[in-house]
């Protein structure tokens, strides 16, 4: 997620208690892949549908409804199970545009697992240390001379989130085609206090990645957008992932209209419509805001990237299994990943730029005003799920809206005994990885 709800630590718990939903919704397609699951179901056409696709189609459409999710697209591959492609809603409201798997996406906080594999690909190269203070870059940054690398990557530096400044919101929401640079984003964030000692404790953090991309930046000597594509985006192939300039805010075509519930200074503190609106939100009497042409400079390293649900899959897939950095490099990514708070169930925490979401299920999820998504791959299965939805947040509870889709395809898959009980008390997100 990205722009200001907190870290879902709930997760593995969230993850699986998929809420009742009345019957219908919105009307979906489907699209079966050739697999090698022993359950599949032949089509009219002959083509065969994995069973738990079957499954699918009959509850997306239901948490769409109960939660006014206009469209989504979900992309599964799985060598067991079956591999399955579908989409559902609409991609216009008030029309009936369908969602497409080729769509473009802005992928929110994902980008942050980008920024980060570069980080170690630099310390790979002896470019950089983890525990190499941030004052070496950037000597303004408050208590900067204790707070390390590692601790901006895996959320423990204490620094505020300029995505909380109720100013730099208003701004957004005044000027929505503003280009912001990262100096302005990291003078709103150094107005406030810390929230707490580097290291203390974690508290998901948009200043942090930012800092990063201004250390990739000077070591580099080229551009975030520039170090992306030559580091990630060309090795792995990925011809329609990118980061933005600041000043590219067009979403390369096609792609669907993105929307929110409420401006951005009043969502602040949660996406979540306020009780008296929410009927008319789920009858379709409210509409969202549409901000499909918002100018995402705001969230740079940290929320920037674009991409489409296929570059995502071989992406995650590189994430978690190594495909960008050496066993070394990989294996202390692995081991960084901590609880993002004490009661957590075995198996699910942050990292080093990488949330683990229950025991082997790794990657990351995204949000931005108009989008969210959400791309993990499953080191015990081999599986890969990729959604995308053209709503940040459910209104009735502000929870990221292509994680209340996941939760309802990782118990489809895997049944609740697959992973972690317990759900303790969460913010509004949802995610370990919420605001991005």
């Amino acid at each position: 997620m990205m722009k200001n709800s907190r870290v879902w630590v709930v997760v593995a718990g969230a993850l699986i208690a998929v809420s009742g939903c009345s019957s219908g919704g919105p009307a979906g397609s489907a699209t079966g892949m050739a697999g090698t699951s022993e359950m599949a179901t032949p089509t009219g056409g002959g083509a065969m549908v994995p069973a738990y696709a079957m499954t699918l189609q009959q509850q997306l459409p239901e948490v769409m409804k109960a939660n006014a999710i206009p469209g989504v697209v979900v992309l599964i591959k799985s060598p067991t199970r079956g591999d399955w492609s579908g989409t559902f809603g609409t991609a216009e409201i008030g029309k009936q545009v369908p969602m497409s798997l080729n769509d473009f996406l802005r992928v929110g906080s994902n980008t942050k697992t980008m920024t980060s594999t570069v980080i170690l690909q630099l310390v790979q190269e002896g470019k950089l240390k983890l525990d190499d203070p941030i004052s070496k870059f950037r000597p303004d940054v408050p208590n900067g001379k204790n707070t390390t690398i590692a601790q901006l990557s895996e959320m423990r530096s204490g620094l505020f989130s300029y995505t909380f400044d109720k100013g730099l919101n208003a701004t957004l929401d005044a000027d929505p085609q503003k280009a912001w640079t990262p100096d302005e984003l990291l003078s709103v964030a150094f107005r406030h206090p810390a929230n707490f000692p580097p290291g203390q404790e974690y508290d998901y953090c948009n200043t942090n990645i930012v800092l990063l991309g201004i250390v990739i930046e000077q070591l580099t000597g080229m551009s975030a957008s520039e170090a992306f594509e030559q580091r990630i985006f060309e090795p792995l192939g990925l011809k329609n992932t990118k980061l933005p300039v600041n000043t590219d805010s067009a979403l390369p075509l096609p792609h669907a209209q993105g929307y929110q519930f409420g401006t951005n200074e009043e969502t602040v503190d949660s996406y979540a419509v306020p009780a008296a609106d929410l009927p008319a939100a789920l009858d379709g009497t409210l509409n969202p805001l549409n901000y499909t042409d918002a100018n995402p400079s705001w969230a740079w390293t940290a929320g920037g990237a674009i991409s489409t649900p296929d570059d995502l899959a071989v992406y995650v897939k590189a994430l978690v299994t190594g495909g960008l950095l050496d066993a070394k490099t990989q294996k202390l990514r692995m081991d960084s990943i901590r609880p993002v708070a004490e009661g957590q169930p075995n198996g699910v925490g942050y990292g080093l730029g990488i949330a683990e979401f229950a025991p082997g299920i790794l990657g990351h999820d995204g949000q931005l005003p108009g989008y969210s998504s959400f791309m993990v791959y499953n080191r015990n299965t081999d599986d890969t799920i990729i959604v995308g939805t053209n709503l940040a947040a459910s209104p009735v509870d502000g929870q990221n809206a292509a994680v209340l889709v996941a939760k309802s395809i990782i118990a489809t898959l895997y049944g609740a005994s697959d992973v972690p009980g317990g759900n303790p008390a969460a913010p509004q997100s949802g995610s370990p990885t919420a605001s991005g």
